[in-house]
């Protein structure tokens, strides 16, 4: 084997509400969204989460896998910084890595046997559903969280802060989100804390009316939306 590559295997999948990259955090715990690490075969084994219970939180590594056949970019567009301006790729967490892996902070739930697999519920996901978990480390307060590092970038760099629209559903579609969450509780809330964020492209923020009708998947439903008076009002409801 070459002294520069390495053997890497998936230790399972997450499942999550993202059925699309469009619309999905664009870092943890943005959203309480939740999900399920479905732990593969070889890794089905009780004993991997002994004493992970004392833990509030952990890491989750996986694998930007949709973008691993699109390559790497030494420099990226930073939706930070409106979307046309570039970074570095080791200054950003862009999925354009040389080797494709990012990682997650998120809340740990605890872990469960469903349906005879091993699974780590979670929360505060930002993937994409069937992403390759990788590895799953505890996340240690005294070591990973520092209180004296900062982020200087938007001091520097005018980068433009989350954004946090209201957002508004529409009388037609209010009953038909309610029949939904009848299935999926979290739906509505985690609906209204998607769209604050804004979705769009950075560089469509600056149209606090846009013409454009989007589209974001959630569960198994497709909600429609547009952006009004920099309101983000909820269209449209179909369940897929």
């Amino acid at each position: 084997m070459p002294l520069n590559q390495f053997p890497l295997c998936a230790i399972g999948h997450i499942q999550t509400p993202f059925k699309q990259k469009f619309a999905i955090p664009r870092q943890p715990n943005l959203a309480k969204a939740r999900g399920q690490v479905v732990l593969a075969p070889d890794f089905d084994d009780p004993r991997v989460f002994k004493g992970l219970e004392v833990f509030s939180h952990v890491w989750l590594l996986f694998l930007f896998h949709e973008n691993l056949d699109k390559g790497w970019k030494p420099s990226v567009k930073a939706p930070r910084l409106g979307g046309n301006a570039t970074l570095g790729v080791f200054a950003s967490r862009s999925t354009h890595r040389p080797n494709g892996i990012g990682m997650s902070a998120v809340k740990n739930l605890g872990s469960e046997t469903v349906d005879g697999k091993l699974t780590l519920n979670v929360e505060g996901v930002d993937l994409l559903d069937g992403t390759p978990i990788i590895d799953i480390k505890p996340y240690l307060p005294y070591a990973d969280a520092l209180p004296h590092a900062s982020d200087s970038m938007a001091e520097l760099t005018h980068a433009a802060p989350i954004p946090n629209l209201d957002v508004t559903i529409n009388p037609l579609v209010q009953n038909l989100l309610l029949e939904a969450a009848a299935q999926h509780p979290d739906l509505p809330t985690l609906l209204n804390a998607v769209l604050a964020q804004d979705p769009r492209p950075a560089y469509r923020h600056k149209l606090s009316n846009d013409e454009k009708t989007y589209h974001t998947t959630l569960y198994n439903y497709d909600f429609a939306f547009t952006v009004k008076s920099g309101v983000v009002d909820v269209v449209g409801i179909n369940a897929l």
